[in-house]
């Protein structure tokens, strides 16, 4: 290739970004280049305080030696190795590891590459059991109004954010309906964890139920913890309620654990953080320190052996080119491994109570509506610009990065999710950026 023909690094058009304005970013883009441990390095050499984890998924932050090592080693010895009547050992161990991590009887997983494929695999294992069970007409799903559960037409459908769906409305499933979400500024602002009221809205699955019929239903899904719509905490004996409601009429539990996996809440997973365990569980982002793409799917043993009958066969008409890939695989233990070695998940609920109290100093500071928190999350919500929703937080962010943190905002909610190792300092740095962003914004 001719030096003239070669791409020109600075010519962004190429590129379209995924949910992003793009005529905006490009107009004035914000580029990253470099990172380590809780801080990305941008374009003109200054340092990023990472306060979202990436996107809710460098939970032991960025560069990890002994997850990186662990890539290229493999790398080395097999780039890919076929996932279709076909194995290699790493999958199977990284299998194991997970089973050996995961809550009460959830213990065989289904490798995918991401949280909408790992939501997408959860919808279609739920339908298949329900027929290799024996009841087939159990079709019908059940997500929430808020919900957030990936960009593939199932999680499309039973997630429950407009803006996410009114584009692709046509190729939506039919067979969905929502429970209400828990988000109630007039009862459950400034909550410090678990909100006091709302529990009594699981019960409306006992509505559906009688619209419905139990008999029609597959399965429910719902995040334990809403991440993407904006921070919404479970209110205390809301998930307990949804297990029975959904155990008195045999309908699945899904979890869709890809935010709150793997510590974000001071627990391995939020079932254990709040002792319900579900019939699956979704992961995805921190499974592998997002430093290879992967998903995961977890089954509880009894929907397993459901299709492990009859004659030999594939059991299950559904997989992935990627499923279990060797990097993925490597990266996956490695990433395991060393948040078990540095305690981790035990870090980040020993910081809980510190951060909690950072946030909600945050209290009284100009357009703040509402603040509420749980493990190592935070959502801070402003008040919209009349006529212009969005705009104040989005500004916020932009103002934030240019002062040398990276946040997160959805509509006008600015989400925290810092790594794992996030220091008690880089907390206080967080919180008076923010407030000094929110003092400038009009």
């Amino acid at each position: 290739m001719s030096q003239a023909a070669r791409p020109d690094p600075n010519n962004l058009e190429a590129l379209w970004m995924p949910f992003t304005a793009n005529r905006q970013f490009k107009r004035a883009p914000r580029m990253l280049v470099g990172a380590k441990d809780m801080h990305y390095t941008a374009a003109d050499g200054r340092q990023i305080l990472d306060g979202t984890a990436g996107l809710w998924c460098v939970n032991a932050g960025h560069c990890r030696e002994p997850i990186t090592a662990a890539i290229r080693e493999q790398a080395g010895r097999m780039d890919f190795a076929p996932g279709f009547q076909m194995g290699h050992p790493l999958a199977f161990e990284f299998a194991s590891r997970l089973a050996a991590l995961l809550p009460g009887d959830l213990d065989h997983v289904f490798f995918a590459n991401s949280g909408s494929e790992a939501v997408d695999t959860a919808l279609k294992i739920a339908l298949a059991y329900h027929r290799a069970a024996g009841q087939p007409q159990r079709q019908r799903l059940i997500g929430r109004a808020r919900g957030y559960h990936g960009v593939g037409f199932g999680g499309m459908s039973v997630g429950g954010i407009p803006g996410n769906r009114k584009q692709y409305g046509a190729g939506l499933l039919g067979l969905v309906d929502h429970l209400p979400h828990t988000h109630d500024l007039a009862h459950n602002a400034y909550a410090k964890g678990q909100p006091e009221w709302g529990a009594h809205l699981a019960d409306e699955l006992d509505s559906l139920v009688q619209l419905h019929d139990a008999s029609t239903i597959a399965a429910v899904i719902v995040e334990p913890l809403a991440g993407s719509t904006g921070v919404l905490v479970p209110p205390k004996g809301y998930l307990e309620r949804l297990r029975a409601i959904c155990d008195r009429h045999g309908i699945l539990l899904i979890f869709d654990e890809v935010i709150t996996g793997f510590g974000r809440l001071g627990r391995a997973f939020a079932a254990d953080y709040f002792g319900v365990v579900p019939d699956i569980m979704t992961m995805a982002k921190g499974i592998t320190n997002a430093t290879v793409p992967m998903g995961a799917v977890a089954v509880r043993k009894a929907i397993y052996d459901a299709f492990m009958t009859g004659p030999d066969g594939i059991e299950l008409a559904h997989g992935y080119t990627y499923s279990g890939h060797p990097l993925a695989a490597a990266a996956g233990l490695a990433t395991v491994a060393l948040y078990q070695s540095e305690g981790l998940f035990e870090r980040a609920a020993s910081l809980a109570a510190y951060w909690q109290e950072a946030i909600h100093s945050l209290k009284g500071t100009p357009h703040v509506v509402d603040l509420r928190n749980l493990g190592l999350v935070a959502g801070i919500e402003l008040a919209p610009r009349p006529e212009r929703p969005g705009t104040r937080a989005y500004d916020v962010f932009v103002d934030c990065f240019e002062h040398g943190l990276l946040i997160r905002v959805t509509a006008d909610i600015i989400a925290l999710s810092p790594p794992l190792i996030v220091q008690k300092a880089q907390i206080d740095q967080m919180v008076d950026t923010i407030g000094q962003a929110l003092r400038r914004a009009a």
